[in-house]
């Protein structure tokens, strides 16, 4: 008789610890780092329209996720930027040449991300994860830059914003692209002195802000695997 109620409570503790592994959520890794590559671009008093005068920005990122749809991504990018000379004509009008001015940027920002999907690796167990997912995201940066190409006098605060997507194409690896805007509180990122702050409205006149923007390309590598966690007890 005893060896049947041992028998019985190992069969059901058997039963008990099957149930626990069933519902084990595998652990999705929650930081990452990224190489990026693209190109950027520059709107001001020299250009006036987006995707114009395309030079190169590259790069990198480190992401951690808090949630399958929340995350922070701490990014630095260079890029260089590029636009028409401008020049006084005899009616002391500012009248474009054929000729360009060049300057290098080097952006670091902090930005909140929001997922569209919930975002992660496929499992078995839930059945609500996306291997692919488009996301906004909105932050805070500071750039330098020069007066002069590559010389890195002066620094500025920047807004960025933008959307892009994600698709995690193995399960510690994906590809991002991102296309981001850099509201700059400044209206000097050229460096010819006919353009640099024109109307003396520097820092102070949002509609007079220098902009620039980046679409890349990126490569993400995950790492720092969560803890084990049971599925019916917790979920984001």
């Amino acid at each position: 008789m005893r060896a049947y109620i041992r028998k019985k409570y190992s069969l059901v503790l058997l039963l008990l610890a099957v149930g626990v592994s069933v519902f084990a959520e595998e652990r999705p890794y929650l930081c990452e780092l990224g190489l990026q590559a693209g190109a950027g671009y520059y709107v001001g008093d020299a250009t006036p329209h987006i995707f114009q005068n395309v030079r190169e920005t590259y790069g990198l990122h480190f992401r951690y996720k808090f949630t399958k749809r929340w995350a922070i991504q701490a990014k630095g990018l260079t890029q260089r930027i590029t636009g028409n000379n401008y020049a006084f004509d005899a009616s002391h009008h500012l009248v474009r040449q054929n000729t360009f001015w060049q300057n290098r940027l080097v952006n670091v920002d902090v930005m909140a991300e929001c997922n569209f999907l919930r975002f992660g690796a496929k499992n078995k167990y839930d059945k609500t994860l996306y291997p692919y997912t488009p996301y906004i995201f909105l932050g805070v940066g500071a750039a330098m830059y020069g007066s002069e190409m590559n010389k890195f006098n002066r620094v500025a605060a920047y807004l960025p914003f933008g959307i892009g997507f994600k698709w995690k194409f193995y399960d510690w690896m994906g590809l991002n692209i991102a296309w981001q805007h850099n509201l700059y509180f400044a209206d000097n990122l050229e460096t010819g002195a006919n353009l640099d702050n024109t109307y003396n409205l520097n820092g102070s006149n949002i509609m007079n802000f220098d902009l620039t923007g980046q679409l890349t390309f990126g490569i993400v590598f995950e790492f720092g695997k969560a803890k084990k966690i049971c599925r019916i007890c917790n979920s984001d």
